[in-house]
């Protein structure tokens, strides 16, 4: 099971933007209490701060699947022509993020089992 710590998140974050993807200054990595109080850390943001919180986490909690939870709204959003662009730009974004997060886990996950050999485990 693939451990995320905040830090670990902030860098994959640096790391997707340094490959010339747009990322909004609102995406943050916030933490999470994990499995014995671990910070497991949480990728959130505001989608154009039009109020609706936006997670991207493992689903479930631990697996190498990441997915994208918006929070419910009380309130109607609307918005015109130009402004919906702009989201549909960020949800690609978010969208792109959460693929890119997914391939980072299990490429973490692989290494992880690359590095287990019978001599590491004392066979």
């Amino acid at each position: 099971m693939p451990f995320h710590s905040k830090e670990m998140l902030e860098q994959w974050l640096e790391e997707f933007a340094g490959l010339g993807y747009s990322i909004s200054d609102r995406v943050k990595v916030v933490p999470q209490d994990g499995a014995d109080g671990l910070d497991t850390g949480l990728i959130a943001l505001n989608l154009l701060d039009s109020m609706t919180l936006t997670y991207i986490q493992p689903e479930p909690l631990g697996s190498i699947h990441w997915g994208i939870t918006f929070e419910a709204r009380e309130l109607d959003l609307k918005m015109n022509a130009g402004r919906t662009l702009e989201l549909s730009g960020e949800l690609a974004m978010v969208s792109i993020l959460c693929t890119f997060l997914q391939t980072k886990s299990l490429a973490e996950v692989e290494a992880e089992a690359d590095s287990v050999t019978p001599e590491t485990l004392g066979l």
